[in-house]
């Protein structure tokens, strides 16, 4: 299925530094960030306890997201499941990089690698 003008709007900026149903909750933390290619929503990634980024998609239909890691480019479509490029979209293009993985360093759990999705 190929992207609509509904789908991407790069003149939206990013909605947050991080996760921002994560960054609402008391104890929300996450892996990777991704974010919507229509509104800008931040959300976490699918290995994040809470994968906000799906939800996201599965309450607005918003199927397009990029990644928001440093150096990281990518597009993703919900509905095929693949990967593709994309237009540029409005600064910033990720997350702050001394952020670090996963975040927010002070919500982070140690044993933070056994509650992940693989």
């Amino acid at each position: 299925m190929e992207p609509t003008p509904a789908d991407v709007d790069p003149t939206v900026p990013p909605s947050a530094p991080g996760c921002e149903e994560c960054l609402a909750a008391q104890d929300g933390w996450w892996v990777h960030l991704r974010r919507c290619a229509a509104c800008g929503h931040v959300g976490c990634c699918d290995t994040s306890p809470s994968q906000h980024a799906t939800h996201h998609f599965q309450q607005t239909g918003h199927a397009i997201t990029q990644s928001y890691e440093p150096g990281e480019s990518w597009f993703f479509d919900y509905r095929t499941g693949d990967f593709a490029d994309g237009p540029r979209l409005a600064a910033p293009d990720s997350h702050p990089a001394q952020q670090g993985v996963p975040a927010p360093r002070d919500r982070v759990p140690q044993n933070w690698m056994s509650l992940i999705h693989r």
